[in-house]
């Protein structure tokens, strides 16, 4: 074999080498990018719409996470402003330079608005006793279901006085899920509420609108 030869067969393991080197660059970057642990039901809540998994729901992460569950451009346009300029600037650590509008998961429980269940306590975690009452108490005509009169009924009776965000973002929320989660008949199965709380409708429901 001439020099020339040799030359060709020594840079072969260089040149197999960077497709190498890029994998692993990939891989490292893959594990740097998995989802984050999560472990109260409200931050697994808020982690379906933190589709790059940095901890931070934007402005754009919110708005399409709700496009893709099965809101209107312009339904989710609005509600995606109203939920990222209500929550970013109470989760946004001090010394952050993103922008306001960002949600940081790691401080969810900070944007917890009064006026509501109860179901998540100061932490965020998941309160089943509390969950049960609004079954307990407002499910009428079906025992593990809710129509859109006791839905109103429980939100109303759920008011603090004077607490009108917590009011308005209560019926945002509430109606959300009716519009959204509702059987055939009306209803809001206890079972589909449930799922809510920890995040793992929204998967449930952006595959039934082929998202």
């Amino acid at each position: 074999m001439g020099a020339t030869g040799q030359r060709r067969m020594s840079s072969l393991p260089a040149a197999a080498a960077a497709p190498l080197l890029l994998l692993l660059a990939v891989s490292s970057w893959s594990q740097a990018a998995a989802a984050p642990a999560w472990t109260t039901d409200l931050e697994k809540h808020v982690a379906f719409f933190d589709t790059d998994n940095d901890g931070i729901v934007t402005f754009s992460e919110t708005e399409q996470g709700l496009r893709a569950i099965g809101l209107g451009v312009l339904e989710a346009t609005a509600s995606a402003t109203l939920i990222n300029g209500a929550i970013g600037p109470k989760t946004r650590p001090e010394n952050a330079t993103t922008s306001r509008f960002d949600i940081y998961i790691a401080n969810i429980q900070k944007g917890i608005h009064g006026s509501d269940s109860g179901s998540y306590d100061a932490q965020g975690r998941f309160v089943p006793a509390k969950f049960n009452e609004i079954f307990t108490k407002y499910a009428m005509v079906k025992p593990n279901a809710l129509n859109e009169d006791e839905l109103d009924a429980m939100r109303t009776a759920n008011r603090k006085e004077g607490d009108f965000k917590g009011w308005a973002a209560s019926k945002a929320e509430w109606g959300m899920l009716y519009s959204l989660a509702k059987d055939k008949d009306g209803f809001l199965q206890k079972d589909t509420v449930r799922t809510v709380y920890d995040g793992s409708l929204f998967a449930k429901l952006a595959k039934k609108a082929g998202n």
